[in-house]
C-alpha cells in the first residue's frame, strides 16, 4: 500500500483502478497527519504569514483595539490556525470529494461516493511536498517579506503585493500555483478512471471543481 503513495505522483491512473473500492481512511490519515507535523515544525515560518494576514482585516482596522488586545489576537490566530491544520485539513478533502461528485454528475460520470472520497485523498497528497517545500522556503526569506498567504506558493500569487493588490485578484490568482493545478489534474484523472468517462469530460469536471475550489478564497477576499 506505501507504494500508492509513490505511485501517485508518476503512475496515478494506476493507483486510482486499484484502490477504487480501498479504504480512504488511510490515504486520509497519512496525508492529514504528515500536514501537519510539517506545519507544526513550520509554525515559525507561518506565523509572521498568520500575523500579516490577520493585520489586513477588518476586525485590525477596528480603532477601538489596543495594542495589547491586536496582540492578543494575532496570538489566538496563531493557536487557531495550528488546530485548523489537524482539525481543517480532513473537513478540506471530504469537501473536495463533494465537489468532485457533484461535478462527474454534471459530465455524465458514475463515480461513486466513495470514490470520489478515495480520489480526493489521494490526489492531496502532493500537498504534503507543497508543505514541506514551503517550510524550507520560508527558513530562506526574510521574516519581513512573509507578509502573504501565497508568498510562499510556487504560482504568480507570490508576487502580487497583497498590501497594495486588490484582495479579489489576489484570490484568484493565489488559486494559480503548481500544487492546487497538480491536485486539480489528479482529480480528473481520478473520475476518469473511477466514472468510466473520457479525459475531455474529466478534464471539465476538473475545472469545476476549481472553480467550486476558489469560491472560499473570493468570498474571503470580498468581506475581508
Amino acid at each position: 500500500m506505501w507504494e500508492d503513495f509513490l505511485d501517485i505522483f508518476y503512475a496515478p491512473s494506476s493507483v486510482f483502478a486499484r484502490r477504487e473500492h480501498g479504504s480512504f481512511w488511510i490515504p486520509l490519515l497519512v496525508v492529514t497527519l504528515s500536514i501537519a507535523i510539517l506545519f507544526f515544525v513550520n509554525s515559525g515560518v507561518m506565523d509572521p504569514i498568520m500575523s500579516a494576514e490577520m493585520g489586513r482585516s477588518k476586525a485590525m482596522a477596528d480603532p477601538r483595539i489596543t495594542p495589547e488586545m491586536a496582540e492578543q489576537m494575532r496570538s489566538m490566530s496563531s493557536v487557531t490556525g495550528k488546530i485548523g491544520a489537524v482539525i481543517g485539513l480532513p473537513i478540506t478533502i471530504v469537501c473536495i470529494a463533494l465537489a468532485l461528485w457533484l461535478a462527474a454528475k454534471v459530465v455524465g460520470a458514475r463515480q461513486t461516493w466513495h470514490a470520489a472520497l478515495v480520489v480526493a485523498a489521494y490526489s492531496y497528497v502532493p500537498k504534503i511536498l507543497d508543505t514541506l517545500l514551503m517550510g524550507v522556503q520560508g527558513f530562506l526569506v526574510a521574516p519581513e517579506q512573509l507578509d502573504g498567504q501565497f508568498r510562499l506558493r510556487l504560482g504568480p500569487g507570490r508576487l502580487l503585493d497583497p498590501d497594495t493588490s486588490s484582495p479579489l485578484l489576489v484570490a484568484i490568482v493565489g488559486r494559480v500555483d503548481l500544487f492546487t493545478i497538480w491536485v486539480t489534474v489528479l482529480l480528473a484523472i481520478g473520475l476518469a478512471v473511477t466514472g468510466r468517462i473520457d479525459r475531455g469530460r474529466a478534464a471539465l469536471a476538473g475545472v469545476l471543481v476549481w472553480i467550486l475550489g476558489a469560491i472560499p478564497f473570493v468570498g474571503a477576499a470580498l468581506f475581508s
